[in-house]
């Protein structure tokens, strides 16, 4: 498809709007918007039974859209909880590490972190687990050397970003994981590792088999889908979390970190954006290869775009921007201030202008406090594939 095609499934972008907030949540393509009214019109809020027909239909759904998940992590269907928001999941999962550890045990969390993944983790701490800082460079990327010398015998996680969801900073996610991995500690497998792929996703297609890590969590609602949460557990550490959970659900099954009932709609129109990106990478069949096309198209669109961003903002006499200055190092996402305004007031005028951009910290305290911004935060725009290079120009014109 090229871009003219892609930005017509869009019913978001048909009035003109010049969206620059992807990093906030995604626009979702019409079949999507189909599919979760086409779910309420046939099944209203009738649930996974499989005593009577519809109720096994819903049920079917709730394990083609587990299977299609575990298929975009490339992970196993047994692998993956989808609940209600990342943030969600991985408390829950805090709430299973603070019963395995205490005084003395120790966890690992990055300076890029957005809240999510570094709160919940912070929990511990009324356990007595001690909570440290991995800390950015004055350019806001991560070494491994500072990695290193923060990692001891009693490193129980190491969690962190694979992309700033505030200031686009790529991480060496692979790297990271391969030292915690040979981390000397009481788990045999080394230290476990948490992968925040929540801005990355809608850039770079999650691996979990590439990146062998042991947990990662990333939102739908920010990969052209509806507000949904997702959670990769390693299956063999399934059964020894000991999870909150209902007391009729198999240890080591995963829905024991699903609480409550599913949105059987929201899952349906998961399934029909993972659809669209079928179509996007060309496939007949969503497989694996067909998301890894739909993914090369999507930073085949996006590279210019962030390139033609990156330049323009650094040509700007009155824009700071923050992080690297190197594409390479970064995804579309910009997180800057502009001399004599505030944030806030930036993206007042440039609303005004016709350009939706953001102001704040975004979750993102750490980095922000990092760059001494906090709680004005910075302004932040954020590409997506369906961002086109007038966008980006009417961006750098306004401002």
């Amino acid at each position: 498809m090229n871009l003219a095609e892609i930005r017509a499934q869009f019913p978001q972008l048909q009035d003109g709007l010049v969206y620059l907030d992807n990093a906030a949540g995604g626009l979702i393509p019409q079949r999507t918007l189909d599919a979760i009214q086409g779910y309420l019109t046939r099944y209203g809020s009738i649930n996974s039974m499989p005593g009577h027909a519809r109720g096994a239909e819903v049920l079917a759904l709730k394990y083609r859209a587990r299977e299609a998940t575990a298929l975009f992590l490339n992970a196993e269907p047994g692998e993956v909880a989808i609940g209600q928001s990342a943030t969600a999941l991985a408390f829950r999962l805090s709430a299973a590490f603070s019963r395995l550890w205490g005084p003395g045990d120790e966890v690992i969390i990055s300076e890029l972190d957005h809240e999510a993944d570094a709160s919940p983790w912070r929990e511990l701490e009324r356990v007595g687990v001690s909570v440290k800082v991995w800390k950015a460079q004055d350019d806001l990327t991560l070494r491994l050397e500072d990695l290193k010398a923060l990692l001891t015998p009693r490193t129980r996680l190491l969690a962190f970003t694979a992309a700033s969801n505030a200031f686009g900073v790529r991480t060496p996610v692979q790297q990271a994981v391969a030292l915690a991995r040979q981390n000397g500690t009481a788990h045999p497998e080394g230290t476990w590792t948490m992968i925040d792929a929540v801005h990355m996703a809608s850039h770079e297609l999650p691996d979990t088999s590439a990146w062998d890590c042991d947990f990662m969590m990333f939102s739908p609602y920010k990969v052209f889908a509806p507000h949904l949460g997702v959670l990769y557990v390693r299956r063999g550490l399934l059964a020894e979390l000991p999870v909150p959970k209902l007391e009729f659900v198999p240890e080591d099954d995963v829905t024991k970190l699903e609480h409550g009932t599913p949105q059987y709609e929201l899952l349906a129109g998961w399934l029909a954006s993972l659809d669209y990106l079928r179509e996007l990478g060309g496939g007949e069949t969503l497989t694996r290869s067909t998301l890894e096309a739909a993914y090369a198209r999507i930073s085949e669109l996006e590279t210019p775009v962030a390139a033609q961003l990156l330049a323009g903002l650094l040509a700007n006499d009155r824009v700071t921007l923050y992080g690297p200055h190197d594409l390479s190092e970064r995804v579309g996402t910009f997180g800057f201030r502009l001399s004599g305004e505030t944030p806030e007031q930036t993206t007042t005028r440039l609303t005004a202008a016709g350009v939706s951009a953001a102001a704040g910290h975004f979750y993102a305290v750490m980095p922000v406090k990092k760059v001494g911004l906090y709680p004005e935060g910075v302004v932040r725009v954020s590409i997506a594939h369906y961002t086109s290079q007038e966008d980006a120009q009417r961006l750098l014109d306004s401002l």
